[in-house]
């Protein structure tokens, strides 16, 4: 039921002009703030003045107008068929070329990249731009509770022209990389102590996951970073940053955290940029706070 419902909505957001449909989405975006929990928001002003060195009403400005632009998020999503036609101008990509100039090295022998980025502006338009510019991209997704939610953020993400697999998908990345696919991961997602990595993310000790480097190292390819803004008048522009390669050595290990620290320096950087614009309710040291002691954590730190 759920699927119909959003899909009658998507219709007729896609009659209306993107100038209505933001208006729409600023006032649904406040009503909706005041319903996010308070501890949330609490966390988040935390973040923002650990992370940003900022005071309190600094902090709380950016954390609202981070926590705002979902509203917009929501309204580009449901317009996925008016902007598969228009990505071009929606959506501007600088450093296309590091992506070209690899395709179409001879050194490539038919392998696909990964593109590593976060959960800044609309990272779901991220796809849907590289398709547009002739970039074969899988985007990897979470499945989602409601299963016709499920299926229709996928098909939508098809439509823009994304390939779509979930996070245990992990054989079908590999077949495509052989097939010289671009897989799309988001770096900055807190993970289990068993699943990441301890890196220096904002000088304090951080979880972060490893699949970009562990696949970029098992392969043999590189890392392209790319992170997204939205600019003033409502447009976004895709930067892509020169390619990263894995230093392969005896110790595996080492090899994908000292690539990730790459990937978190680079990620950092993005934020502090563009702050408003980075998802800052994640509680992204959870992992930190609950399955390492205090002792442990005092200890990286040291070692930071």
């Amino acid at each position: 039921m759920s699927y119909y419902f959003v899909l009658v909505i998507s219709k007729i957001v896609c009659l209306l002009p993107w100038s209505l449909c933001k208006k729409i989405a600023d006032l649904l975006a406040t009503i909706a703030y005041p319903l996010v929990p308070k501890r949330r928001k609490k966390m988040s002003r935390e973040n923002i003045m650990r992370c940003l060195k900022v005071d309190e009403i600094e902090a709380e400005k950016i954390s609202k107008a981070s926590a705002m632009q979902f509203g917009s998020i929501l309204f580009e999503v449901l317009r996925f068929p008016v902007l598969k036609d228009t990505m071009k101008s929606h959506v501007k990509i600088e450093g296309l070329n590091y992506l070209t100039d690899y395709i179409n090295s001879p050194d490539r022998n038919g392998k696909g990249a990964v593109i590593a980025t976060c959960h800044s502006d609309n990272w779901e338009l991220m796809g849907g731009a590289f398709a547009q510019y002739g970039i074969s991209l899988v985007g990897v997704a979470k499945k989602q509770k409601s299963g016709g939610m499920d299926k229709f953020i996928n098909e939508y993400r098809t439509l823009i022209g994304m390939h779509i697999t979930y996070k245990n998908g992990v054989r079908e990345m590999y077949d495509m990389l052989n097939e010289g696919w671009f897989i799309g991961l988001i770096m900055d997602q807190d993970t289990s102590r068993h699943d990441g990595v301890i890196v220096k993310f904002f000088d304090q000790p951080t979880n972060y996951v490893t699949g970009a480097a562990s696949m970029s190292r098992f392969k043999n390819i590189p890392i392209f970073p790319a992170f997204m803004h939205r600019n003033e008048d409502g447009t976004h522009t895709l930067i892509v940053q020169p390619a990263i390669y894995v230093e392969k050595t005896k110790d595996k290990r080492e090899d994908i955290k000292r690539t990730t620290q790459q990937l978190a320096t680079l990620i950092e950087n993005h934020i502090k940029n563009y702050p408003e614009q980075w998802f800052w309710l994640h509680d992204r040291w959870k992992s930190m706070r609950e399955e390492f002691t205090p002792e442990e954590v005092a200890e990286m730190k040291k070692l930071m």
